[in-house]
């Protein structure tokens, strides 16, 4: 028989061989994707000079990376497309992809929202927070008040935020009624807690508080952070901070993106996009300690400002106002009702536990820096 039949041994020893040299080559030159990148159009609700801003360019570097070049997010600070409390809407009605903010800027769609931030959350932190939200049935939640809302979204909470200051004042804040009469700025369930304790209050973005003490239509203000309130000016307009307050103790970010257009990715970009909170959150966290102290640090020594602490009776006057707040808002709205029995639940226990296993630190820094 003649080895030229297609049946030869000969003949499927070369085949083989060509098969086999082929996947080898495939081997040693990977293919390169074609597919295009997909470009999100990304707004933050911050002023470009904030930190916050960073932060929400930080989780785009990050993205970017990951996708190795099929992602790409390019993020425009407040006002850019929309205003920053239009952002939500415009994210929603595809006007843009996405966009970082906080849920408490959201308040006026549904007060539940605020709960993600505004008040003491029964003691919880905001890392604590977090916990409960992505181990304590939180996000369900939050998905259930986007979908009754009709907003069309994919919203991921993320980025523990420290303990707000009670604010900027022109004098030190002695007593609960120091705050009676004063025109002062808060945003989400915070504005009923200083409403209730006496404050004439108004939600203005962060961009728009300094002009606003400027021309007196604020006396004062809070914001956030020591490095926010440095870069956006507050020192120019006060020199009196008074730290800690349970206004806004266990806030956190939200990046938030068009559920049509992030559907409409591959199931690897939208882990990307998904698990990249996740690593911005940590990496958020840890810059923040970072700058924030040394911000801290220089508002005392460069620019003069006189730190306070709140009084306790302030403090409690708070939880007091607050506790008045959550009554009567959970017995008008079901959703709200439903969000706080689950933080409830979930702070009773692991408030508890953080509280009895981690040690008190001040006792050690006091051991090394008290002189």
């Amino acid at each position: 028989m003649s080895e030229t039949t297609n049946n030869s041994p000969r003949r499927k020893f070369l085949k083989n061989a060509a098969v086999g040299s082929a996947g080898a080559a495939a081997m040693a030159f990977p293919m390169i994707s074609s597919a295009q990148t997909v470009n999100l159009r990304f707004q933050s609700t911050w002023p470009a000079k904030d930190i916050f801003h960073e932060y929400a360019n930080d989780y785009a570097t990050k993205v970017n990376a990951m996708s190795g070049g099929r992602l790409k997010i390019e993020v425009l600070p407040a006002g850019s497309v929309v205003k920053a409390f239009d952002m939500l809407d415009a994210v929603s009605s595809g006007t843009l992809d996405g966009g970082h903010g906080v849920l408490a800027y959201w308040y006026g769609k549904s007060p539940a929202l605020a709960l993600w931030g505004s008040g003491p959350a029964f003691g919880m932190d905001a890392n604590t927070l977090l916990s409960w939200n992505q181990y304590g049935g939180g996000q369900q939640l939050l998905n259930e008040i986007y979908s009754d809302l009709k907003l069309d979204v994919v919203s991921f909470p993320y980025g523990p935020m420290p303990t707000q200051p009670l604010g900027w004042f022109k004098k030190p804040i002695a007593k609960t009624d120091d705050l009676k009469g004063l025109k002062y700025r808060t945003v989400g369930l915070s504005i009923e807690i200083f409403t209730d304790m006496g404050a004439s209050v108004q939600a203005l973005p962060g961009g728009e508080i300094i002009p606003a003490m400027d021309r007196g239509v604020l006396d004062a203000a809070e914001f956030n952070n020591a490095s926010s309130d440095r870069i956006l000016g507050f020192p120019d307009v006060s020199k009196i901070n008074m730290l800690q307050s349970f206004h806004q103790s266990s806030e956190q970010f939200e990046i938030i993106f068009n559920k049509k257009k992030f559907n409409s990715l591959p199931a690897d970009l939208q882990a990307i996009l998904t698990y990249g909170t996740q690593a911005a959150s940590a990496d958020m966290s840890w810059k923040a300690i970072d700058r924030y102290s040394k911000d801290f640090a220089e508002l005392q020594t460069k620019d003069k400002v006189k730190f306070y602490a709140t009084p306790k009776s302030i403090l409690v006057a708070q939880l007091n106002a607050w506790d008045k707040i959550i009554a009567k808002k959970a017995a008008e709205l079901p959703m709200f009702k439903k969000v706080l029995d689950s933080q409830k639940a979930f702070a009773q226990r692991a408030v508890r536990w953080d509280l009895l296993v981690n040690v008190d630190m001040k006792i050690a820094y006091d051991h090394y820096f008290k002189a």
